[in-house]
């Protein structure tokens, strides 16, 4: 039996977005359009563009262009006209922009600022369902000279190993040391625990000679600098 899955062009000319992106330029498109060009096709009685919105109003909890950060590949294949092929697109463009984000701010991060380290891994880490901890190891001149995965926790608590932190420092003979953790919850403000272990790590760190720069701590598009508030 033959089937017929509807493509973009099966809109009017005027809603097409390639001829729309072609004519106005790619920021004139919807959220639902710019989303179709990469899906191309629907399904049976199923226009792309319709399909793309089924995509974005598919999570209750993200919904938009943040709930592809959130959904993984079983997830997508649920929404009817998303196969695996089409599943494995959206996981793609998801990574695609996160690098391009933290390449947009690549060139600032080797000025270690609590702003340029927030927005290089703002990315990587504000969508994340689960705390995850982070070493920036840097050299006397404060050049990058490797970043780690350190520990991940829980949804609303993480694993802060300060041995761990400091085996690998020593490993990569590290002079200065920023720690990043993110806050699944959107809201970067730091809790009592997260104050106290800064500054048993700040302690640690004068005693064997690797300074804590700083302890960033990564919200929803926010962060929090315990260095910049004074907490140690």
């Amino acid at each position: 039996m033959n089937q017929t899955y509807l493509t973009v062009k099966d809109l009017p000319v005027s809603e097409r977005p390639y001829e729309k992106c072609e004519k106005y330029g790619a920021k004139a498109l919807s959220d639902a359009e710019l989303l179709a060009v990469i899906l191309r096709t629907g399904t049976r009685n199923l226009r792309a563009i319709d399909l793309a919105v089924n995509v974005l109003n598919y999570s209750p909890s993200y919904p938009g262009l943040k709930g592809l950060n959130y959904l993984t590949l079983k997830e997508f294949t649920k929404i009817k006209g998303i196969g695996r092929v089409k599943a494995i697109e959206l996981l793609c463009l998801a990574e695609l922009t996160k690098r391009m984000a933290k390449e947009i701010h690549k060139e600032n991060l080797k000025l270690v600022t609590p702003q340029s380290v927030a927005n290089y891994y703002m990315q990587d880490m504000r969508h994340l369902t689960r705390e995850q901890v982070k070493l920036l190891m840097m050299d006397s001149k404060n050049k990058i000279i490797k970043d780690i995965l350190i520990s991940a926790g829980t949804v609303n608590t993480s694993l802060m190993p300060i041995r761990e932190i400091f085996v690998q420092a020593l490993k990569y003979e590290a002079v200065n040391i920023i720690v990043l953790h993110n806050h699944p919850s959107g809201d970067p403000a730091p809790s009592s625990e997260d104050v106290r272990v800064t500054k048993r790590l700040a302690e640690a760190g004068k005693l064997i000679g690797i300074t804590l720069m700083d302890h960033i701590i990564i919200g929803d598009n926010r962060y929090i600098s315990l260095k910049e508030h004074g907490y140690f």
